[in-house]
């Protein structure tokens, strides 16, 4: 009786309702305390990813995804002379899988375009790292840049590389046939730390750093030195970000919805099915 009741359940969900898959194409960027714009092409990186979407409705769908990209930037790039005297880069790989809610303005059975919404939860997971005056990868958190995790600097602790975020954003879908709709779509990134790019607070004492972290922490903690006339290492306590406000990231480009096993499948293979059975002869 279980199993019969069981699948009495799950079968409008496998047989009526509409499962489709998603390919995602475009961009990742972000806005933080390297990228002062909190949209913009410049600086950014390809990104893709593969998903999976449940139309619970002819407006409501549920999704998951597993999307990658990668973002950075340089204070080369600024506009504010003082920023680009900081002379800071980095750059992090992305992965992230998000659960979330899509909701369509308008029927797409019954028109070609339309705009939607959608909002959901992600993990995500990064490491920042930069290259060195030698062109070498050093990655940026074991370094501790503003002195996270040293006794020296008890409210300041190491930030974990996987956290959780609040992906939402919109597009605008255009139908393409029966089993395809093509959308373009920018989906922001509400982070809970100000790390993704391992700049926030302020500078740690030089030889506090030295003596904790050696010299390659110093040197990647400010680079000014680097450049032509470039000022020394700032002293301890010195602006290096700002705290108050987090870091984002964000993904734009296409994404290819493709339906499978949907009702109107399974309505043409029984009409097929009706149609090639032979009539009873009386």
């Amino acid at each position: 009786m279980k199993r019969i009741l069981l699948a009495a359940v799950l079968f409008p969900l496998f047989t009526q309702a509409q499962w489709n898959v998603n390919v995602f194409g475009g961009f990742a960027n972000y806005f933080g305390d390297l990228q002062s714009s909190p949209y913009t092409t410049a600086q950014a990186h390809l990104a893709g990813g593969l998903g999976l979407q449940y139309d619970l409705t002819r407006h409501f769908s549920l999704l998951t995804n597993v999307t990658f990209g990668k973002v950075g930037a340089s204070d080369a790039y600024s506009p504010q002379a003082d920023l680009r005297a900081r002379n800071l880069s980095f750059q992090t790989d992305l992965s992230e899988l998000n659960f979330l809610v899509e909701y369509n303005l308008l029927d797409l059975r019954s028109h070609k375009i339309t705009p939607y919404v959608f909002g959901g939860i992600a993990a995500y997971h990064f490491n920042p790292y930069a290259y060195d005056s030698t062109g070498r990868k050093v990655y940026l958190r074991p370094l501790s840049t503003e002195g996270e995790g040293l006794p020296q600097y008890p409210n300041s602790k190491p930030y974990a590389t996987t956290q959780i975020a609040i992906p939402f954003g919109g597009g605008i879908k255009f139908r393409i046939s029966d089993q395809v709709v093509l959308a373009y779509e920018i989906g922001e990134r509400k982070l809970f730390t100000d790390y993704l790019d391992d700049v926030s607070g302020r500078y740690a004492d030089q030889a506090t750093l030295l003596a904790a972290k050696g010299p390659e922490a110093v040197q990647m903690a400010y680079r000014g030195a680097e450049l032509k006339g470039g000022a020394p290492y700032p002293p301890g306590g010195t602006v290096r970000g700002d705290p108050k406000k987090k870091d984002w990231y964000y993904f734009s480009g296409i994404r290819v919805i493709i339906a499978f096993n949907t009702h109107q499948m399974i309505e043409h293979r029984r009409q097929h099915y009706i149609l090639d059975c032979p009539q009873k002869v009386y």
